[in-house]
C-alpha cells in the first residue's frame, strides 16, 4: 500500500469505528488494531505516519483495564490520545473534534491526503495478482452488494482466473438472477455458473415455518450446492469472500478474518482446501459501494438496499408456499418502484413488503375474496440497532395499495407497519 496510514489502538473506546471513518473522510487511510499491538508489529505496517491511543475513561476491553506498551508512548511517530483516561482533553463538540483531528493527522503528523478508490483499486488488483499468481479463484455470487464488487474487482486483477458462481435458490428479488447473469456474464465476461436451484430449495422448506429453521435449512443447503459446483471443477486453490471492516471490527481486532454466514461460505468440508481472497476487508459499507461504482458497477447493484441472507425466505412468514412468496416479489417491485418515482429511491433506508400466512375476507368485482395481506414496510437507520418509520406521503400509499391489489394475485389488503426498532425488529422473521 502507497497510502500514508494513521493507526487506531483499540483501548475499548465505542467510538474507534467513528474516528476510523472521520479520518477516511480527509483522505487518509485508517486501521483499527489491538491495544497489544507491539513496536515491531507497528513498524512492519506501511506508512504510519500517526498513532490514535482511543479508550475513554476506563480504557477496559473484556472487563480488564488495558495499555499500550510504554515502547509505543515513547515511538517516533506522534502519538494523540482521543479520550485516553481523562489525561487529554478531547473535544465533545463534533465540529472541534473534527479540527482537532486534522489538525493531528496533517498538521502533526504530515499525513498525505492520498486515500480513494482509485488507489485502492490499483492496490488491491496489484496484492491479488501477488498472491494468485498464474492460479484459480471461486466466488460465490450473490448478486449482493458485497459479493458483487469482489467479483468486479477480481475480474480486473486476473480476468479469466476467476470462476464465479451464482446459485439461484428462488428467494431473490424480481430481476435479481437475470442482472447477475447480464452484468457479469454478458457485460463483464466472467466465467459465470448459474445454478437453479428453485425447486430443490423450496422443496427443503415446504411446511418449515420456524424463521431459524427457515435459516439453517436455507444457508445450509446453500453450502451443499456450492460445494457441489466446486467439486466439478479442478485447479480451484483459492476462495474469495465479501468479507468487509465491520465483519471484522465485530468480531474483535485481533481475529484475522470473520466469516458471515451464507453468502460468504464458510461451512464448506475441510477437504476443499480453499485459500482465502478477501480484498474488501479493511473497507466501511459505504467504501464498498463507493469502490463498485468506480468499478463500472450499476447504481441499482451498487445501492443495492441491504437484504438478508435467506433473501424473501424470512419476508414469506411461515411455511413458505410458491404462491405467497411470488406475492412478495411482486408487491415488493411494485414497493421499489413507485418509491423510485415518488424520488424516495436512496433516501429511505430499507423498504420492502412481508406477507403473512393467514388470510381475509374482501371483495372484488363483487364477489367475495379470502385472500393474503401485504405489509409494507419502510425504516430508517445509522446503525441498524434502532430505526425509525419513514413517514409515506398518504397519496403515495393509496396509490401502493391501488396497485397492489390490482396486480398482485391472491392480495387483497395492504397494510403499512408503523412499529419503530425497538419495539421491532426491522424484518420480520
Amino acid at each position: 500500500m502507497k497510502q500514508d496510514m494513521i493507526l487506531i489502538l483499540d483501548l475499548g473506546s465505542e467510538q474507534n469505528a467513528r474516528i476510523a471513518r472521520e479520518i477516511r473522510a480527509l483522505g487518509v487511510y485508517s486501521e483499527i488494531h489491538p491495544h497489544d499491538i507491539t513496536l515491531a508489529e507497528v513498524k512492519a505496517l506501511p506508512n504510519v505516519k500517526g498513532i490514535i491511543l482511543n479508550g475513554g475513561p476506563n480504557r477496559v476491553v473484556d472487563g480488564v483495564e488495558v495499555d499500550v506498551s510504554r515502547d509505543i508512548y515513547n515511538c517516533d511517530v506522534p502519538v494523540l490520545l482521543a479520550d485516553h483516561k481523562g489525561d487529554a482533553p478531547w473535544p465533545a463538540d463534533e465540529a472541534e473534534r473534527g479540527r482537532a483531528l486534522s489538525n493531528f493527522v496533517f498538521g502533526v503528523c504530515g499525513a498525505q491526503a492520498n486515500w480513494n478508490m482509485e488507489n485502492f483499486i490499483a492496490d488491491q488488483a496489484e496484492l491479488i495478482r501477488r498472491q494468485v499468481g498464474d492460479r484459480n479463484v471461486l466466488l460465490a455470487l450473490s448478486g449482493g452488494v458485497d459479493s458483487s464488487v469482489v467479483a468486479a474487482l477480481l475480474i480486473k486483477a486476473i480476468g479469466k482466473q476467476l470462476t464465479c458462481v451464482h446459485v439461484n435458490h428462488g428467494l431473490l428479488r424480481k430481476g435479481e438472477p437475470e442482472q447477475v447473469v447480464q452484468v457479469f456474464r454478458d457485460q463483464m465476461d466472467a466465467n459465470l455458473i448459474y445454478v437453479d436451484a428453485v425447486d430443490r430449495f423450496l422443496d427443503k422448506l415446504a411446511g418449515v415455518a420456524e424463521p431459524e429453521q427457515k435459516r439453517k435449512i436455507i444457508g445450509a443447503e446453500f453450502i451443499r450446492v456450492f460445494e457441489e459446483e466446486a467439486r466439478k471443477l479442478e485447479g480451484i486453490d483459492f476462495l474469495a469472500q465479501g468479507t468487509i471492516y465491520p465483519d471484522i471490527i465485530e468480531s474483535g481486532t485481533k481475529t484475522a478474518k470473520a466469516v458471515k454466514a451464507h453468502h460468504n461460505v464458510g461451512g464448506l468440508p475441510e477437504d476443499l482446501k480453499f485459500e482465502l481472497v478477501e480484498p474488501l476487508k479493511m473497507l466501511f459499507k459505504d467504501e464498498v459501494r463507493a469502490c463498485g461504482a468506480a468499478l463500472g458497477l450499476p447504481d441499482s447493484m451498487v445501492y443495492r438496499q441491504p437484504f438478508p441472507g435467506p433473501g424473501l425466505g424470512v419476508r414469506c412468514l411461515g411455511a413458505i408456499t410458491r404462491d405467497r412468496l411470488e406475492a412478495v416479489r411482486a408487491s415488493d417491485a411494485i414497493l421499489r418502484e413507485e418509491f423510485a418515482a415518488a424520488g424516495l429511491e436512496g433516501k429511505v433506508w430499507q423498504y420492502f413488503t412481508v406477507v403473512p400466512d393467514f388470510k381475509s375476507v374482501g371483495v372484488r368485482d363483487n364477489k367475495r375474496t379470502f385472500d393474503w395481506p401485504v405489509i409494507l414496510r419502510a425504516v430508517n437507520t445509522v446503525d441498524a440497532m434502532t430505526a425509525t418509520v419513514e413517514d409515506v406521503p398518504f397519496p403515495l400509499l393509496q396509490k401502493i395499495t391501488a396497485r397492489i391489489t390490482a396486480e398482485v394475485e391472491g392480495v387483497n389488503r395492504v397494510l403499512y407497519d408503523l412499529t419503530p426498532k425497538p419495539t421491532g425488529t426491522i424484518e420480520w422473521e
